[in-house]
C-alpha cells in the first residue's frame, strides 16, 4: 500500500502486561476518524481523512493512489482545487503564440467563460456543467461559429491541465458534450458587378485593396500590410509576408495568418492598377513595430496608405471607408459583406476556371486544404457536367452507331 491509515480516536500503548492494547485519545468521538497518509512522487507527506466506520474506503483511496503512482498517472488530489480561470490564466501566461492570437483568447475567455465557470475547481467538473454553460452561451445570441471557438479555447485550457496531471481527463471530450454546431450557411460570392460598384464607391487611394482582395485573395490585413518590395513584376509574382494587426486597438506588423508566408500569381490587370496606383500616389515608408506594441520599429514602404502616409488601421478603414463604399454600391453592411468577400470572390473565379483546391489553397494560404473543400465545394462546377465534358472531349461525336471505339490491351481476342 502506498502509505498507512492513522487511527485518530485510538493510539496503541504497552501494558503493565508488556500487551500492546488501544486506548481512546484526546480526539475520540471528535472530528473525522481515519486519517490516509502517503508519500508523494514528490518526497511530501499528503494526507485524507475519513469518518468512523470508513476505514475499508480508505484502505481503497491509498490502493487506488499506489496503482495511479505505479503506472505514471498519479495526481494529487490537492492540484485539482485550482479554479478554471487560476489555472487558463496561468496557462494563457505561458503560452507563445502570436501576440494577437494570445490577446484574442484571453479577450474570448475573459467575457464568456470566466463568469460562467471561472470559480469552479477543476477537479469538480463534470460534462452536465459544460452542458449548461454552452446552453447558456447560445442564448447570448452569439453565433454558432463565435461559440465553436470558444468552445475550442476551454477544451484546449482542459486538455493542458490534463497533461499538467491536474485533472484526470477533459470533460469538454464527453459524449454528451457537443460543440456547437454551425450554421448550415454556404459562401455566396459576390458577382463581379458589386466587385466594380465597391470599388468605384472607394476613395480612390483605396481602390487597389480591391484589386489585392478579389484579384489575389489576399486577406484585408496583408492587402495593408503589402511592400513594393513583395511585387515581382517580371515573374508577374506577388509575395505575403506580412499583415497589419491591430494589438490593444494599435497597430503593429506581423506574419501572415497562420506565420506561413506564401507565393500568389499576379495578374496582368491587377500589375496594371499597381502601378497606376503608385503613380498617382508615390512609395512612401511607414513604419510600425513587428509583432508587439514594444518590438522592433520596421519600416515598409507600403503600396496603400493613408493620407498621411500612414499604415491603415482596421477599425477606422472599416468604420470610415469601406462601410460608406457598400452603402453607395447597395451592399448591405453586415456579416458576410466584408473584405473578406473579395476572398470569396477570387475563390469563386478560381474555381469556375477550374483551379484545383490544392493550388487555390495555397493562393489563399489555409493551412489545410481540406478546409478550402469544405468552404467552397459547393462553387465547383457540378460532377455531371464535368463527366459529360471529360467524355465528349475523348469521344468526340461518334460516326456510327457501334460505340466507341475499345480501349486498346495490347493483346489478341480470339
Amino acid at each position: 500500500m502506498a502509505g498507512h491509515i492513522q487511527d485518530r480516536w485510538y493510539k496503541t500503548e504497552t501494558g503493565s502486561d508488556g500487551k500492546p492494547r488501544k486506548v481512546k485519545t484526546d480526539r475520540h468521538g471528535v472530528g473525522l476518524r481515519y486519517r490516509a497518509r502517503y508519500i508523494g512522487p514528490d518526497g511530501s507527506e499528503k494526507s485524507k481523512s475519513f469518518p468512523d466506520r470508513r476505514k475499508r474506503e480508505a484502505e481503497q483511496w491509498l490502493g487506488y493512489l499506489e496503482a495511479d503512482m505505479a503506472r505514471g498517472a498519479y495526481i494529487s488530489p490537492r492540484a485539482g482545487r485550482v479554479t478554471f480561470q487560476q489555472y487558463a490564466e496561468e496557462w494563457m501566461q505561458s503560452q507563445d503564440a502570436d501576440p494577437s492570437t494570445r490577446e484574442s483568447v484571453e479577450s474570448r475567455l475573459r467575457l464568456h467563460a470566466f463568469p460562467h465557470i471561472g470559480q469552479r475547481p477543476m477537479a469538480s467538473f463534470t460534462p452536465s456543467h459544460l452542458r449548461s454553460w454552452l446552453r447558456a452561451l447560445e442564448d447570448t445570441g452569439l453565433a454558432a461559429a463565435y461559440r465553436r471557438v470558444i468552445f475550442a479555447h476551454v477544451s484546449t485550457v482542459f486538455t493542458a491541465a490534463v497533461e499538467d496531471r491536474i485533472i484526470h481527463e477533459n470533460p469538454c471530450r464527453s459524449r454528451s458534450v457537443k460543440a456547437p454546431r454551425l450554421d448550415p450557411r454556404k459562401v455566396a460570392p459576390w458577382s463581379y458587378g458589386q466587385v466594380r460598384a465597391v470599388r468605384h464607391a472607394l476613395d480612390d487611394r483605396y481602390r487597389i485593396l480591391v484589386d489585392l482582395a478579389a484579384g489575389c485573395g489576399l486577406r484585408q490585413g496583408e492587402a495593408f500590410g503589402l511592400g513594393v518590395e513583395d511585387i515581382d513584376f517580371e515573374s508577374s509574382t506577388l509575395h505575403v509576408v506580412r499583415q497589419v494587426k491591430l494589438l490593444q486597438g494599435r497597430p503593429v506588423f506581423a506574419p501572415p495568418k497562420g506565420g506561413k508566408p506564401r507565393y500568389v500569381p499576379l495578374p496582368g490587370s491587377v500589375a496594371a492598377s499597381v502601378s497606376a496606383h503608385l503613380t498617382r500616389y508615390p512609395v512612401s515608408e511607414a513604419q510600425l513595430p513587428w509583432r508587439t506594441l514594444d518590438g522592433p520599429a520596421l519600416s515598409v514602404p507600403l503600396i496603400c496608405r493613408t493620407s498621411a502616409d500612414k499604415a491603415i488601421g482596421r477599425n477606422t478603414f472599416n468604420a470610415g471607408y469601406w462601410r460608406p463604399a457598400l452603402l453607395a454600391a447597395g451592399v448591405q453592411p453586415g456579416p458576410g459583406n466584408g473584405m473578406h468577400a473579395l476572398r470569396h470572390f477570387y475563390a469563386s473565379v478560381l474555381l469556375d476556371a477550374g483551379e484545383s483546391i490544392k493550388a487555390l489553397s495555397e493562393y489563399l494560404g489555409h493551412a489545410d486544404p481540406a478546409f478550402t473543400l469544405r468552404t467552397y465545394t459547393h462553387l465547383m462546377p457540378s460532377s455531371d457536367s464535368r463527366t459529360r465534358s471529360a467524355v465528349d472531349a475523348l469521344f468526340g461525336e461518334p460516326s456510327h452507331s457501334d460505340g466507341p471505339p475499345a480501349a486498346p490491351t495490347g493483346r489478341t481476342v480470339p
